[in-house]
């Protein structure tokens, strides 16, 4: 081999690619520097199980193993590349490093080596073969299906089949014997028996150079191709926000930042932090986030994909004048005629239409299903807070809502006074009367006024008052706890709420709360804390199932039904909740649990979070709530149970307004009621 021309190369493609990866640095901190250093073990551990151990990858089977394949083999064949960069230098075809010596006096690591690499070779040509059936046969939905994804492929299938011509020429040119070690260079040696030297030469050379510019032509490529997370999934998997998921992060001092006429959420890419660019970089195009989305299931404009996509794509589009307009170096270009230079873009609209936003549930299905944790709510909620609070642009039918909780301290705009009507007959006292009850039972909204979540409230109290439990409700003085007013963009709002309810909670020294709406559930538990408010918060399900395994609540009735359980995800994605709800459903004798294909953390939204609950949905082939009404249906069961009063609400309109008969809606409190006291229930 010529190393003169070794040099050559490593100098041009060494000396490209740190110019690239300046930029894309460069880039990656136009807005605040936000990656965290925190709890570094733990960082390192999640790094180690799922950027190294693929853990999230087989959730789609055949595409996630045919990933590790792959994967696994760019791991194995990084040696390989080292060997072969050596040997550029010098004139021996079986150097190794001397411990990887290769050959008919080769080392017994260098030939284990060997064997092993060959085995990687083969599965990537398989894995190289799945993926290509998927894009140009089957064209899978959630891929990106153009020229880039095939040339990725066909890199990937050049870099194996040079390899196998250089070992095999170079077997051939030595007459090296056919080598149990060397299976597929020894395959190629037997298909050249007979060529010329000068013909094996010049294999020999081709497939050597081949492989090596291949290598370095494609690491010049990854910074500017989907395959950049080869890269980047490393890094983003290790700086992943380690909080709960249902935290979101907190607006300081909301009127400070108007007084300093600071931009109210994201407006323009440049406000977007470290972490978020390297979510943009690290996007693989797989669709998985897609291909869970309820919204994009039922035919609305969000694919979580092509918002990172289309967010990326304006960063790549406009790095040199996002680049020089974070140094001051310049206003940069200008993304169109008579348009403000690209740091000064607004980008709901130019970039991101504003119907992409407010389909968003914040279901999370996106989140959960990525297997590089890219994160899509926070960046949703805060391009809509910059669309509320600055713009006052949204939905119409959130007005109604939020005007609501301004004056009634309710989205349903009902008087407070009337928040313990559903209480009637139940002697349910308040803590105003009882200030040493061990629990506060929160209601929530849906629970107080609406009609269907009554139920759930009448039946969560009567269960707690069998059971003995010492608790009271603050009635009038419990206001929504501003849950749908965040995820739709009005953080001042919500803080406002948050803070009213904090000093009530306080002032009575509350420490433990049950709450039916796993939205309260995840307001009180997880974001009050950054405003002074830190309770014990349980669930009902979870709360009604410790009472039934300390022999608190007996369930005696049978219930010969067959039920399938919804899993809320503010319940289950958010903070991981799937079993006490099935556990306390399996309690009732008689009750046959059956799960739905679509179940647990990749059970699909009912459509009512993220403030979706008091909007109308954006136009679509059906409702989410139908969609995942019919899911349920599907199981053949009798009833469809749920924990959460939005959920109730959706699939029972999902029930009734598709005429669907023989199937009951109702909570996990109600069935259990009706197991406890089923006398009293029938009458």
């Amino acid at each position: 081999m010529n190393p003169w021309v070794m040099v050559l190369l490593f100098v041009v493609m060494f000396g490209l690619f740190g110019w690239t990866m300046n930029r894309r640095w460069r880039l990656m901190n136009i807005g605040p520097k936000d990656l965290p250093f925190d709890q570094m073990g733990r960082r390192f551990n999640l790094m180690l199980r799922f950027a190294i151990g693929q853990w999230r990858m087989p959730r789609h089977r055949l595409a996630g193993v045919a990933h590790i394949f792959i994967y696994a083999a760019a791991v194995v064949m990084l040696l390989r590349a080292l060997i072969l960069f050596a040997r550029g230098f010098v004139d021996d075809p079986y150097f190794g490093y001397w411990i990887f010596t290769t050959g008919p006096d080769g080392a017994a690591l260098g030939h284990l080596y060997s064997l092993i690499k060959d085995g990687f070779v083969v599965l990537v040509l398989i894995g190289v073969a799945v993926f290509f059936y998927y894009r140009a046969i089957r064209h899978l939905p959630r891929l990106t299906i153009n020229f880039e994804g095939f040339l990725i492929l066909a890199i990937l299938t050049g870099l194996m089949l040079t390899d196998m011509l250089y070992d095999g020429a170079s077997m051939a040119r030595h007459a090296d014997p056919a080598d149990a070690w060397e299976p597929l260079g020894s395959l190629i040696a037997t298909a050249l028996r007979g060529t010329s030297s000068g013909t094996l030469a010049f294999l020999q050379h081709l497939g050597f150079w081949g492989h090596v510019t291949l290598i370095l032509g494609f690491m010049n490529y990854l910074p500017y191709c989907k395959q950049f997370h080869e890269m980047t999934a490393f890094p983003n998997v290790f700086f992943q926000p380690l909080d709960l998921p249902g935290r979101l992060e907190k607006m300081e001092d909301i009127e400070g930042m108007v007084e300093r006429e600071e931009t109210l959420g994201i407006k323009r890419i440049d406000q977007f932090g470290a972490k978020a660019f390297l979510d943009f970089y690290t996007c693989t195009e797989c669709g998985r986030c897609t291909h869970m989305c309820p919204a994009n299931k039922t035919g609305k404009l969000l694919s979580p994909k092509q918002l990172t996509v289309d967010l990326r794509d304006f960063a790549y589009g406009h790095q040199s004048a996002l680049i020089a307009g974070n140094s001051s170096a310049g206003d940069g270009e200008s993304v169109g005629n008579g348009d403000p230079p690209a740091h000064q873009v607004d980008l709901v609209d130019k970039v991101i239409k504003p119907e992409v936003l407010w389909a968003c549930t914040t279901c999370r299905a996106c989140e959960q299903e990525c297997p590089v944790f890219i994160s899509y709510v926070g960046k949703i909620v805060n391009m809509r807070r910059y669309l509320v609070q600055e713009g006052g642009e949204f939905p119409d039918q959130l007005q109604t809502a939020f005007r609501g909780m301004e004056t009634t301290g309710s989205p349903y705009s009902i008087p407070a006074d009337q928040r313990m009507d559903w209480a009637e007959g139940l002697d349910v006292p308040l803590i105003s009367d009882k200030p040493d009850a061990e629990i506060l039972f929160w209601v929530g909204c849906a629970p107080a006024f609406d009609d269907h979540s009554k139920k759930v409230a009448r039946a969560t109290a009567r269960l707690m008052q069998i059971a003995g439990v010492q608790f009271a409700c603050l009635g009038p003085e419990e206001q929504c706890t501003g849950d749908a007013a965040r995820r739709a963009g009005n953080e001042f709002l919500f803080q406002t709420m948050a803070q009213m309810n904090i000093e009530v909670l306080n002032g009575y020294k509350v420490k433990k709360i049950v709450t039916i709406c796993p939205h309260c559930y995840n307001t009180l538990a997880h974001e009050y804390g950054d405003f002074g408010g830190d309770y014990q918060v349980v669930h009902h399900t979870d709360f009604l199932w410790q009472l039934i395994r300390r022999g608190k609540l007996k369930p005696a009735g049978r219930l010969d039904a067959a039920v399938t359980f919804h899993d809320s995800c503010y319940l289950g994605r958010y903070n991981d909740i799937y079993d006490a709800p099935r556990d306390a459903l399996r309690s009732i004798p008689g009750l046959r649990l059956v799960e739905p294909a679509e179940t647990r953390d990749r059970g699909m939204c009912c459509g009512a979070g993220g403030a979706q609950m008091w909007k109308e949905e954006e136009q679509g082939d059906t409702k989410v709530n139908f969609a995942r009404t019919n899911q349920l249906v599907e199981t053949g069961a009798d009833v469809i149970a749920s924990a959460c009063p939005f959920c109730k609400r959706m699939l029972s309109d999902g029930i009734n307004l598709q005429d669907i008969e023989g199937v009951q809606q109702m909570d996990v409190a109600e069935l259990l009621l009706q197991s406890i006291e089923p006398k009293k229930q029938e009458s």
